[in-house]
C-alpha cells in the first residue's frame, strides 16, 4: 500500500484537501484484509477522531475511490465494502458470517476471452464475487451435527 506522502501528493494532484481524517481512513483500509464497510471504519477511527462524522468517512471513501486508491465492493449486503488493494482480483463472500476474502492466483483470462467472444462485448473491467460458506462456518456446522 502507499505511503502517506504519496497519498498526500495524489489528493493534491486531484484537487482534494489533505486532512488527517482522509489519511486515517486510507491507513485503516491499507492495514486490513477484512474488507470493512464504512461503519466499521468509522467505529475504528472514532476513539482517535471523536469529532469525525460517518458522513466524512463516506465522503473520504468516495474520494479515495475516485482517485484510484481503493475499490468499492458490492457483495450483495446492505452496505458496500472497501478494499485498498486495487489490483483486479476476485472476492469470496461467506453467506453465513459475512466474511469477505481475496482470491489470488486465479487465472480467469480464458473465461474472460470466452465471455467477450460470446457476447461480442469489448470487456473493459470486471469485479468477480463468489459466494459460499467459509471454513470457520463449515467447522461450526460440523460441530453442531
Amino acid at each position: 500500500m502507499l505511503e502517506a506522502k504519496r497519498i498526500t501528493e495524489l489528493l493534491r494532484e486531484k484537487g482534494f484537501k489533505v486532512t488527517p481524517q482522509r489519511l486515517a481512513v486510507y491507513e485503516v483500509l491499507s492495514h486490513t484484509k477484512a474488507h470493512p464497510n464504512a461503519e466499521t471504519i468509522y467505529n475504528k477511527l472514532q476513539p482517535n477522531y471523536p469529532t469525525m462524522s460517518l458522513a466524512t468517512v463516506y465522503k473520504t471513501l468516495d474520494i479515495l475511490n475516485e482517485i484510484g486508491l481503493i475499490q468499492i465492493l458490492n457483495v450483495g449486503e446492505e452496505s458496500f465494502r472497501y478494499d485498498a488493494n486495487t489490483e483486479s482480483h476476485p472476492h469470496v463472500h461467506c453467506v453465513q458470517c459475512g466474511r469477505v476474502d481475496d482470491l489470488y492466483d486465479v487465472d480467469d483470462t480464458e473465461f474472460m476471452e470466452r465471455l467477450a467472444e460470446k457476447t461480442a462485448y469489448k470487456l473493459t473491467g470486471k469485479q468477480l464475487y463468489l459466494y459460499g460458506i467459509c471454513p470457520a462456518c463449515q467447522k461450526k456446522q460440523n460441530e453442531i451435527h
